[in-house]
C-alpha cells in the first residue's frame, strides 16, 4: 500500500512538472509559472510545443525560434500590449535571404525545423532600428518565417522601415514568409493582423514551397512617397496560395510615373506565381489597385488566377484590376475611380494577355473600362459601366483622358510593378 501511494503520489508531481514545463511567462505578471526576463531566454528554456505567455511592456530584442511552441501576448488588469521593440543598439542581421544571399536583420525569426509555430496578440515595431550606410544595409522584417510554418494571428506588426536618408531603398517588410525553393516549405495562415508603416511590402509570401493563406488583414501602406514602390500584399515567385477579405491601400510612388518613368506601387501584387486566389478584398488609394502579372526574364507566369468579389476605389494614374497575364478569370468585381482602366487586360509583360475571361463586373469612372492590349483574347462582356470615357479600348495599353480629365497630364506610359524579393 505505502508503495502504491509513492508511485501515486510520484505521478502527480511527474504531471504538475510536466504542465509547467510547458507553460512559461515573459515578464512577472504570471508568478505562478516560471519567468523569463526575455522572450528570447523563455523560447531557449521551453520544450516543443510549449506555450509562452509574455506580459505587457516593451521587450528590446531580436528573437529566433527553431522548435514549435506559441508565443502568446496576454493582457493584464488594463495593459494589454506585450512589444517588441528594437534593441538598444539598434538591429543587426541574423540571416540571410534563402533566395538571393542578401542580408535580413528580423525582429522575429522563425526557422526550419519549425512547423508548427503560432504567434498571436504580439506587436512588433520596427521603429529606432539605426540601420545605415547605403541600401546594402540588412532587410529589415518584423516577422520572418523562413523554410518555416505555422499562423500569425491578431499581431501587430509596425514601422519597418529605414531612416529619411534610406527611404529609396527596397527595404522594409512586415511579414514575410519563404521557402528555399528546393524542397524546402512555408506554410503559413496570416490572419487578422494590422501592419502599418512599411517601407515596401507589408505581407509577402515568396518561392517554390510556400504556401499562405492571407485573410482579414489591415495592410496600410505610407501613402504618397519618393521612397519605395510599396505593396501592401504580395505573393510571388512561385509561391501559392489564396489572399480574401483584408482591407489594403496607401500605396502610392509620389513621383509622376508619366513624367519619370518607374516603379508603380500596388495594394495587390501576383508576380510569377499562378493559380491564387483574389477575393473579398477592399484596395483603396494605390497605383494600381489588384496586379496579376507574369515576370520578364522567365522568372514564371501569373496565369489562370482568380479575382473575384473585389472593391477597388482610386488608383492614381494607373489601372483597377491589371491582368498582366493569361487565363485569368475577373468577374463580380467593384471598380470605381481609376485613372486609366477599370480593368486592365495588358499585353506589356512579355507577350499577348490571353484567355483572360472580364464578366459581370461593374466600373464606374474610369478613362476606360476594360483596356485590351496588343493580341489580347478572351471574353469580356457582360459588364456595367458608368461615366466610362470608353467602354472598351482595344489595340492598346495606354488610355489618355481628355485634357479636362487628365490630371495627371501627358501621355500614359507602361510602368513597372516592382515585386519585393529579398
Amino acid at each position: 500500500m505505502r508503495l502504491l501511494k509513492f508511485v501515486l503520489t510520484l505521478g502527480v508531481l511527474c504531471s504538475a512538472f510536466s504542465a509547467v514545463a510547458q507553460n512559461v511567462a515573459v515578464g512577472s505578471c504570471k508568478p505562478s509559472l516560471p519567468s523569463f526576463p526575455t522572450i528570447q531566454l523563455a523560447v531557449n528554456s521551453i520544450p516543443v510545443g510549449g506555450t509562452i505567455q509574455v506580459c505587457p511592456g516593451f521587450y528590446p530584442e531580436q528573437v529566433t525560434v527553431n522548435k514549435n511552441l506559441t508565443i502568446k501576448g496576454i493582457a493584464v488588469g488594463n495593459q494589454g500590449a506585450a512589444i517588441v521593440t528594437s534593441p538598444v543598439g539598434g538591429v543587426i542581421q541574423n540571416t540571410v535571404s534563402l533566395a538571393t544571399g542578401n542580408p535580413i536583420a528580423a525582429q522575429l525569426l522563425v526557422q526550419a525545423p519549425a512547423s508548427s509555430v503560432t504567434v498571436t496578440n504580439i506587436t512588433v515595431d520596427g521603429s529606432n532600428n539605426q540601420l545605415s550606410g547605403g541600401c546594402g544595409v540588412p532587410n529589415l522584417i518584423g516577422i520572418y518565417f523562413q523554410n518555416a510554418s505555422g499562423t500569425i494571428t491578431r499581431t501587430a506588426v509596425l514601422n519597418q522601415a529605414l531612416s529619411a536618408g534610406l527611404a529609396g531603398c527596397q527595404n522594409g517588410l512586415g511579414i514575410f514568409a519563404q521557402s528555399d525553393g528546393i524542397g524546402g516549405t512555408s506554410v503559413m495562415t496570416i490572419t487578422n493582423n494590422h501592419v502599418e508603416g512599411y517601407q515596401k511590402n507589408g505581407i509577402t509570401g515568396n518561392e517554390l514551397g510556400t504556401n499562405v493563406t492571407i485573410t482579414g488583414n489591415t495592410v496600410i501602406g505610407q501613402g504618397p512617397t519618393t521612397g519605395a514602390a510599396e505593396n501592401s500584399i504580395q505573393i510571388g515567385f512561385g509561391a501559392a496560395g489564396n489572399i480574401t477579405k483584408n482591407t489594403v491601400g496607401s500605396d502610392v510612388w509620389a513621383p509622376d510615373v508619366i513624367t519619370d518613368p518607374g516603379d508603380a506601387a500596388a495594394g495587390i501584387l501576383v508576380y510569377a506565381s499562378p493559380g491564387i486566389i483574389i477575393t473579398s478584398n477592399n484596395v483603396n488609394n494605390t497605383q494600381f489597385g489588384i496586379a496579376v502579372v507574369s515576370a520578364d526574364a522567365g522568372l514564371g507566369n501569373a496565369n489562370n488566377s482568380q479575382v473575384t468579389k473585389n472593391t477597388v476605389s482610386a488608383t492614381h494614374i494607373f489601372d483597377g484590376i491589371d491582368l498582366c497575364s493569361s487565363g485569368n478569370f475577373a468577374s463580380l468585381n467593384i471598380v470605381n475611380g481609376s485613372d486609366e482602366a477599370g480593368i486592365h487586360v495588358d499585353s506589356s509583360c512579355g507577350g499577348p494577355a490571353t484567355s483572360n475571361s472580364v464578366t459581370q463586373n461593374t466600373i464606374n469612372s474610369a478613362c476606360a473600362g476594360i483596356l485590351s492590349g496588343p493580341g489580347a483574347t478572351g471574353a469580356t462582356t457582360p459588364n456595367t459601366f458608368f461615366n466610362v470615357g470608353t467602354l472598351h479600348l482595344t489595340g492598346t495599353d495606354v488610355c489618355t483622358p481628355p485634357p479636362s480629365k487628365n490630371k495627371n497630364g501627358g501621355m500614359k506610359q507602361v510602368a513597372h510593378h516592382h515585386a519585393a524579393r529579398p
